[in-house]
């Protein structure tokens, strides 16, 4: 287990080190291994478990009955995924989770975070009022997504996710973590069209790139 990676996991916030090992048994949490494209949670199942990524990556993902493909979200090492639907307490997961690439994933049972232990951890209040900063970091993904994709053109939406991503960065340099077709897939954009766009801003000096990373230029 890789406990450097947990201590800085914002679930994991203010939590020292040493409590780490006993609020995992005390969360049954347990880890797995996914092989790439390897379903985490199917979409109509309800969930009861959080997912932590240890390592890789997982995409959130909503197919249409054509098998068409939009990418919601990425979710990298020390971030979660599921909280919302695993607080709804029977809700039916509206998306899949799968492994993008190889990856080792930490499933906690919500029920055990939500409810005080019989031990009456020291941790467990700080868990939970993490668990509501992760939450709300879920929704502040969620309307970063829209703010992205709700403009019309193609143009648009490159620009204003490029924008997004520059501000969080605080730089006019940052790197993506999408691949030309995951980040049609975000955009809900055709990727040829997408490319063209892509190198109609490198040739106007709007943008530079190199495969993920990118420049906004003046």
């Amino acid at each position: 287990m890789d406990y450097a990676l947990l201590s800085s996991a914002p679930l994991f916030r203010n939590i020292c080190r040493e409590d780490l090992a006993s609020m995992l048994s005390c969360l049954s949490a347990r880890q797995k291994e996914f092989r790439r494209e390897e379903i985490v949670f199917p979409e109509g199942e309800p969930i009861s478990h959080i997912g932590l990524v240890l390592k890789g990556s997982i995409h959130i993902v909503k197919e249409d009955y054509w098998g068409r493909r939009t990418l919601m979200a990425s979710i990298g090492p020390g971030e979660c995924f599921g909280e919302a639907y695993a607080c709804s307490f029977g809700t039916p997961f509206s998306f899949t989770a799968l492994a993008a690439q190889d990856s080792s994933v930490l499933l906690l049972d919500l029920n055990r975070v939500l409810t005080v232990c019989s031990s009456a951890c020291r941790f467990h209040s700080q868990l939970i009022r993490n668990l509501l900063v992760v939450l709300a970091d879920s929704n502040l993904r969620l309307a970063r997504k829209i703010e992205s994709t709700s403009p019309r053109t193609i143009r648009e939406k490159l620009l204003s996710y490029f924008s997004a991503q520059a501000r969080a960065a605080r730089s006019s340099s940052f790197t993506i973590p999408f691949t030309r077709q995951q980040l049609a897939d975000y955009l809900s954009a055709d990727r040829s069209a997408m490319t063209v766009e892509l190198y109609r801003l490198k040739e106007e000096g709007i943008i530079s790139f190199d495969k993920r990373n990118f420049r906004l230029l003046s």
